[in-house]
């Protein structure tokens, strides 16, 4: 920095990045015609008239030099002390570095701090699939019928879990709220209440399944598998028992993110696939129960994964098993902050079960072929999804926060797509090699196998893009901006389904749909990244009014 002669700077330098709008109160005083006179002291020690001369200077340089030197050269001085107290450039690094976590690390460095940040979250995502493909390649060693009644039995209970997702967004956002507060209790009070919501969304779930789950499971089948509608009732029923401790575990494991710990949710989903895992050997292979034995082994740790999630909250000095009823106002203030990703899923859902309902309608080969197919490709796709995790957690700072920087926000961008191409490479070519040369995993049936490879081509398309959309739909979660979210996902869900039909009624088989599921999929990342890089997203807009939470109520 270039210091003008008639100057001397009596504190150290502060950092050029740091602005007047990083430390408001160095703001300069504004300027004047010239410097103003200081009064005479009569007799001072020599201190006191040091720390005369130095606010002497302070004021003349105040009125001669350009405001943004001030700013940069000058700190201010503690109130009642005989000297100043310098920001040294120590602190002002660690200030800053604290301050921006990702932003300002090169393309290469953001790239390993993405890998090193979602790298323990993708534990929680992949535990979920990974029981039911446990289940599928168990079950695919003992029968075909049974394994194709898998299909329409994790519709009933894996895919309608999803549309209970709004619990988990709900939850982390609310306890993050009340822990910016410092606000303990209200921490408790917000677990309290997502508890009881949860407990009775699950106990509602339950009795659907046990007064309604043969009628849906015989509808969604049709009339020609109508043999395979008793194995996946059993199937489901049993698994119904679990839907309790599966939300309530929800609540726990998302208030545990919103605490950012994601070692005690991971602990605790990890013991559960341990147990899955061994529970479908024994029961299954050893044993010889079949879809009931693997159905009972995956219950069996959803229950303990939902004990062990609240065990942890309770070691964090929170009661996990307080439950409260909420007012009318706190179910509001959860509807209006859930509802646009309540209806994302809601499509998510409706379109992945609207495909395993026309791939069970071509035939118990197809729909065990496909069940094979649909099971690896969620295993895959969950990997990506701490991406989106990366996005909500370092985006907002740099689009809402004091420091914006809608340029970082940009690049951060760059790195998670680019990271997000590289993992839909790299996924979708183990997830294609695995059913086309080891197919038997799964499966000893030929006629099954041979149904599986006519879809590997829209299999890896489909699969390939998930990841850098996972980005570019967490950066608009980021961003507010889930009015655009819920309707893009709902216009995508209209026309996928509209492909599904024409397929459908154009006899194209299994691999029709798997083409209509690819662009379903292609279509959500495109109207993703067009939405991003528009001038009025929230990457390049100054005008942010539209993205404010409350404009969310109509959604």
């Amino acid at each position: 920095m270039q210091i003008h002669s008639h100057r001397i700077p009596l504190h150290t330098p502060i950092p050029r990045r740091f602005s007047d709008r990083s430390f408001p109160f160095l703001s300069p005083p504004p300027l004047c015609s010239r410097p103003p006179r200081c009064p005479t002291a009569r007799v001072l020690s020599s201190s006191r008239f040091l720390e005369a001369k130095r606010a002497r200077d302070r004021l003349a340089t105040a009125c001669v030099s350009p405001s943004h030197e001030i700013a940069e050269g000058e700190a201010e001085t503690s109130a009642g002390s005989d000297d100043a107290v310098p920001l040294s450039p120590s602190f002002g690094e660690e200030a800053e570095a604290k301050r921006s976590g990702l932003s300002d690390q090169s393309l290469w460095g953001q790239m390993k701090e993405i890998m090193v940040f979602a790298g323990p979250a993708t534990g929680l995502w992949i535990c979920g699939p990974l029981m039911s493909l446990i289940d599928t390649a168990v079950i695919g060693q003992g029968s075909s019928i049974e394994l194709a009644a898998l299909g329409p039995g994790t519709v009933l209970c894996d895919y309608t879990s999803y549309v209970f997702m709004f619990l988990s967004i709900a939850t982390s956002n609310m306890v993050a709220t009340s822990l910016a507060k410092q606000d303990k209790d209200g921490v408790q009070h917000q677990i309290s209440i997502l508890l009881f919501v949860g407990l009775t969304c699950g106990f509602l779930m339950l009795l659907f399944t046990i007064f309604f789950g043969p009628w849906a499971l015989a509808a969604f089948a049709g009339p020609k598998n109508m043999h395979i509608v008793p194995a996946a009732n059993t199937y489901a029923q049993i698994r119904g028992l679990a839907w309790p401790a599966v939300l309530v575990g929800w609540v726990a494991q998302s208030a545990s993110l919103g605490m950012k710990d994601s070692w005690g949710p991971l602990k605790a989903l990890a013991a559960a696939s341990a147990i899955n895992g061994i529970g479908d050997i024994i029961l299954c292979s050893v044993l010889g129960y079949g879809i009931a034995g693997a159905a009972w082994a995956t219950m069996a740790s959803q229950v303990v994964a939902g004990y062990m999630m609240m065990a942890a909250l309770n070691k964090k000095g929170y009661n996990a098993f307080a439950i409260s009823v909420p007012s009318a106002d706190e179910l509001l203030s959860i509807f209006v902050l859930a509802a646009p990703v309540f209806i994302t899923m809601i499509s998510k859902v409706a379109f992945y079960t609207l495909l395993t309902y026309f791939a069970t309608s071509m035939g118990t080969i197809t729909v065990a072929a496909h069940q094979v197919m649909v099971q690896t490709l969620c295993m895959c796709t969950v990997w990506g999804e701490p991406l989106s995790q990366t996005a909500q957690s370092f985006m907002p700072e740099l689009i809402y926060g004091i420091n914006r920087s809608l340029e970082k926000a940009r690049t951060l961008l760059k790195s998670l797509v680019i990271i997000g191409g590289i993992l839909g490479i790299i996924l979708g070519s183990i997830g294609t090699f695995v059913p086309w040369q080891f197919p038997y995993i799964f499966t000893p049936d030929q006629n099954v196998i041979k149904e599986m490879h006519k879809v590997l081509i829209p299999f890896y398309m489909a699969l390939a893009v998930t990841p850098p959309t996972h980005s570019l739909e967490g950066t608009l979660l980021a961003g507010r901006d889930l009015r655009f979210i819920s309707a893009s996902m709902s216009v995508c869900f209209t026309l996928g389904a509209l492909l599904l039909l024409l397929v459908s009624s154009k006899g194209l088989g299994l691999a029709g749909c798997w083409y209509a599921l690819s662009g379903f999929q292609w279509a959500r990342f495109f109207l993703a990244l067009r939405r991003l890089t528009s001038p009025n997203s929230v990457l390049y807009t100054e005008d942010l009014s539209h993205y404010k939470l409350h404009k969310l109520k109509a959604t």
